[in-house]
């Protein structure tokens, strides 16, 4: 039976290879080319590995490649810091037996949590480890709308933001990089505990019913996501762009929370703030 975490290892790698092209690596293309990136034979060489090796890492079969041949690897696919990281817990992960116990608390949103939501005048959410809607404040809310009105299993900032209904109701200019953002640290999650169920829920039905998600789930980019720009379109108060930054809370792993702030004195301040008071009018009728 193929290790799961091998599996994964195998797929990264194929992901990263398919990405680079010979010229990149400076390498000559050699005539009619089949595949889209290098070649199997192109990266081993470049990582000073024999072939038939790095297919089975790529195959997910029982290799276990020491820190070195890792340090070759990320060499040799021009990896960033976030991608070298991945492919080491990766491939250490593979190395345990299949059976280890993977510790998986329950995600707790402290009291003290939910205190700081309800002063903050911002809007501001609690994430879990695979992007589940925890918590929110009545900022969020009038953001986001009301998660209240969903079931629980659909309280995800995945599921919601491929959703289509959603989607055509708060279509954001920069949904695919909002999407990567979100794609990415499920990846993180993934990479810690492939097997999860809620992670294999999410991924499997978006798999099914979002060709987009296929696209963007098969280029495994993973990114320790803290902080970036999201820009919001909604229908009472037009476009407003927020900064968003991500602070862990206490667990292993922990959900986070997750707060948009608006440049201080600027037109995106005074729609957040009007939205917030639509909002507030709304929600006080009897």
């Amino acid at each position: 039976m193929t290790h799961p975490y091998a599996r994964e290892l195998g797929d990264f790698l194929r992901a990263r290879r398919d990405r680079l092209h010979p010229a990149d690596v400076g390498l000559e293309p050699g005539g009619r080319r089949k595949v889209t990136g290098l070649r199997r034979e192109e990266l081993a060489l470049l990582a000073g590995l024999s072939t038939d090796y790095y297919q089975r890492m790529e195959q997910g079969r029982d290799v276990r490649p020491s820190d070195d041949v890792l340090d070759a690897l990320a060499t040799a696919l021009a990896l960033d810091d976030e991608e070298r990281r991945h492919l080491f817990t990766l491939a250490h992960a593979a190395r345990r037996p299949t059976r280890t116990q993977v510790d998986r608390e329950p995600e707790v949103v402290p009291d003290s949590t939910h205190r700081l939501l309800r002063v903050l005048h911002t809007p501001a959410v609690v994430l879990g480890r695979h992007l589940d809607l925890l918590a929110w404040n009545q900022h969020a809310e009038a953001l986001l709308g009301a998660p209240d009105d969903l079931p629980p299993d659909r309280l995800n900032m995945l599921l919601l933001l491929f959703d289509d209904e959603l989607t055509a109701g708060r279509t954001c200019a920069d949904w695919e990089r909002q999407a990567l953002d979100y794609i990415g640290m499920m990846r993180a999650a993934v990479a810690a505990d492939p097997t999860h169920p809620r992670a294999t829920a999410i991924v499997g039905e978006l798999s099914i019913r979002s060709a987009e998600f296929r696209r963007l789930w098969a280029r495994h980019d993973v990114r320790a996501s803290v902080s970036g720009t999201k820009t919001f379109s909604n229908p009472a108060v037009g476009d407003l762009t927020l900064e968003w930054s991500t602070y862990p809370l206490p667990g292993r792993p922990g959900p986070f929370l997750l707060v948009f702030t608006p440049e201080p004195n600027s037109p995106d301040e005074d729609r957040l703030h009007l939205l917030a008071s639509l909002h507030a009018t709304r929600t006080a009728r009897p």
